[in-house]
């Protein structure tokens, strides 16, 4: 929190900023002082997040009402779901977290604060491109903008660990990369993961965060080089949504990374430390949220119409008759269908999420 502040404190020209959740007091009004000083403040906010938009939209206001140029993301991908500040053109935040108490005070999350002109100018250009509503293109192979190159350049960096990896993640799903990861490990590289991994595996160490809420997504290669970003090796993450992450060596901030996630991995929880009750009621909520969220997914695909004639009745109302194109209806039904229902179970299961960890946070409203 003070970081950033004192970085929004000092800016003379120019902060640009990407917000997706927001309910920090103190960043607010230290944006609003820097108009007050002549700095330009452009936020970019997202058209939504699970909890709704009233409070993306109150925020706009009030924002707006402080003199901050304020843009919209578009609607074209199921989430913009990334975290990134901007100070003058020259210092750059990358976050695992959101600008809430619940991310910053109550759960295990990191940022990266760089001068590094590649990530600087790849930031700069993606923020352009989004509050324009343009195609980014990648322009570093260590700036991870999903969907465009995180899941390449990801897939490269796991691929490239000889000794280790060490992983914080909430939630480790995708196929691809499970196996790439149980490839490694076969390779000889020890792996441990702090978080969830959706499916059993005897080559991979997973545990849970019991000291604090999960919420950052790293990777520390070899304790030489690490990745730090929002996106989960996860599909949604990688494929249909906005995140934005960095791979980096700087020694010193790897060290660190490292050793907090040594202290948490072996960490135990102390008798009478925590309530079993709310424990046992965490882990009920998140059963509860998994099974609503498959069920609801599941109806809303059965209720799905034909798909396959919606798409060529399209097709042919865009491209000239004359250009043959072959589709595979059983193809495009079980296709879109599956993306329907990944994308309603995951609007589900965080919903029922959400209001649990607002509940825990004291009834703050993220």
């Amino acid at each position: 929190m003070v970081p950033l502040v004192k970085a929004i404190a000092r800016a003379r020209s120019r902060i640009e900023i990407i917000i997706f959740r927001f309910n920090r007091s103190e960043i607010e009004r230290a944006l609003a002082n820097a108009v007050t000083r002549g700095v330009h403040v452009h936020a970019l906010i997202a058209y939504t997040n699970r909890g709704g938009e009233k409070n993306l939209r109150e925020l706009e206001m009030r924002l707006l009402a402080a003199g901050v140029t304020v843009s919209r993301t578009d609607d074209d991908l199921v989430r913009y779901h990334g975290k990134m500040m901007l100070v003058d053109r020259r210092l750059l935040f990358v976050l695992a977290f959101n600008f809430t108490l619940l991310d910053i005070e109550r759960s295990r999350a990191f940022g990266i604060v760089t001068t590094n002109r590649q990530h600087v100018q790849e930031a700069a250009r993606l923020f352009e491109a989004d509050i324009k509503r343009v195609a980014y293109t990648p322009g570093s192979a260590t700036f991870l903008v999903s969907p465009v190159n995180a899941r390449k350049e990801l897939a490269a960096f796991l691929k490239g660990a000889t000794r280790e990896l060490i992983i914080y993640d909430p939630e480790i799903s995708d196929p691809a990369m499970i196996r790439l990861l149980e490839a490694r490990a076969r390779a000889g590289v020890a792996i441990q993961i702090i978080g969830t991994l959706s499916t059993k595996s005897e080559m991979l160490q997973v545990r849970k965060l019991t000291r604090m809420r999960l919420h950052t997504r790293t990777i520390i290669r070899d304790g030489k080089q690490a990745f730090v970003g929002s996106q989960s090796l996860r599909t949604l993450e990688l494929d249909a949504r906005r995140e934005v992450g960095i791979i980096f060596r700087d020694r010193t901030a790897v060290a660190r990374l490292t050793a907090t996630f040594r202290e948490d991995w072996d960490f135990h929880e102390d008798a009478g430390s925590q309530s079993p009750q709310r424990d046992l009621d965490t882990k009920m909520a998140t059963v509860h949220a998994l099974k609503v969220a498959k069920k609801v997914a599941k109806a809303v695909a059965k209720d799905l119409g034909p798909v396959s004639p919606v798409v060529e009745t399209t097709l042919n109302e865009l491209i000239a008759d004359s250009i043959p194109v072959g589709l595979n209806s059983p193809e495009i039904e079980a296709t879109v269908k599956n993306a329907v229902k990944d994308a309603v179970r995951e609007a589900v299961r965080g919903l029922v999420e959400e209001a649990v960890e607002v509940g825990q946070a004291g009834g703050s409203k993220e």
